[in-house]
């Protein structure tokens, strides 16, 4: 049985080497991986005793985080798209039963039979949706939420694209797929170094991501700030904290940012966006709208997980098409 153990406070040691195991659905072993495994996840130790043959993610960040390490037939049930799964993913996406549209009941998931949850959010295990991890653990039930979501310790560094592959290598070592985590990690790190950072330095930017009477925007913790970290760029939001939060038009106007990326979501597309900021009469005065200086990238190019070197990739490429090379720089906080 999948044991989960979890307590508050810091993570113990990793248990004793325990015997490989073998996937159920192919015969071969998940990986080197020895078990059980223990790591510190939030400020909650989570114990898996062997590799877990029944995982359920909860949101699409933790589903193309699993897809990508190659557990396709370890999973039992996935929930919650943003947009659609990336083109790579598709075919092992398509032999995963949805749950739900978004968050599953406590029954769906139950009924899925897990013994692993991942998550890109904390939000996920409340009893609003399936359950505290506490409970859940009761239940045998082990849960992972990424780390880029969790609290920040007072004093500690800004994240970057390291959080996000050390999210990769600890759910490989939780599934015992360590060796495809540390590929695909490799393969991320060449991916980032191939950028083209050279239109971003200097760039202001307003990372929009829904609203129209207060703007909910990227800001200090998060994917966008990774994003616009990696590049250069300055966040006109950067000096908040969390890793979205509301803000003002007040600061946008005040800020006059180059560019303003949008994220395009099921529940607010990038042309919903464009259009409240092209009618209206205040904010249609912004340059970066008069000018149509847009940068589209898929929502889940922008949250934690897999494909956030991808947003990266397209935020680069986007902002050297807009050839800013003769824009006057704002003045962005970050």
């Amino acid at each position: 049985m999948l044991l989960a153990v979890l307590l508050a406070g810091c993570a113990g040691p990793p248990g004793p080497p325990g015997a490989s195991v073998q996937d159920p659905a192919t015969g071969s072993a998940p990986g080197s991986d020895a078990f059980p495994v223990t790591i510190d996840n939030c400020g909650v130790e989570v114990t898996v005793t062997q590799a877990p043959t029944s995982i359920v993610t909860l949101n699409q960040g933790a589903t193309e985080q699993a897809l990508g390490l190659g557990l396709a037939n370890r999973m039992a049930g996935t929930a919650y798209l943003d947009d659609e799964v990336a083109a790579r993913f598709a075919a092992d996406y398509a032999r995963v039963p949805v749950l739900s549209p978004e968050y599953p009941s406590l029954e769906q998931f139950l009924a899925a039979g897990p013994d692993l949850a991942l998550t890109s959010y904390e939000s996920s295990f409340t009893d609003e949706v399936v359950g505290t991890r506490e409970e859940l653990a009761s239940r045998g039930i082990a849960t992972y939420v990424d780390p880029l979501d969790c609290p920040r310790t007072p004093g500690a560094a800004e994240p970057g694209f390291e959080d996000v592959w050390s999210a990769l290598r600890e759910i490989g070592r939780l599934t015992g797929a360590s060796a495809a985590a540390e590929e695909l990690v490799a393969a991320q790190e060449a991916q980032l170094g191939a950028v083209d950072v050279a239109a971003a330095p200097g760039t202001t930017v307003l990372w929009y991501d829904s609203g129209e009477d207060t703007p909910f925007v990227g800001v200090a913790d998060s994917g966008p700030a990774i994003i616009l970290d990696a590049l250069g760029a300055d966040n006109v939001f950067g000096h908040l904290d969390g890793g979205w939060a509301d803000g003002s038009w007040e600061t946008v106007l005040e800020a006059d940012p180059d560019v303003i990326v949008l994220p395009d979501a099921l529940w607010s597309t990038a042309e919903d966006k464009i259009d409240y900021l092209e009618q209206d009469p205040v904010l249609r005065e912004l340059t970066a709208v008069r000018e149509e200086r847009y940068v589209v990238v898929p929502f889940s190019e922008t949250t934690p997980g897999v494909r956030l070197v991808d947003g990266a990739v397209h935020v680069a490429e986007q902002l050297a098409d807009l050839d800013l090379a003769d824009v006057g720089r704002g003045v962005g906080s970050r």
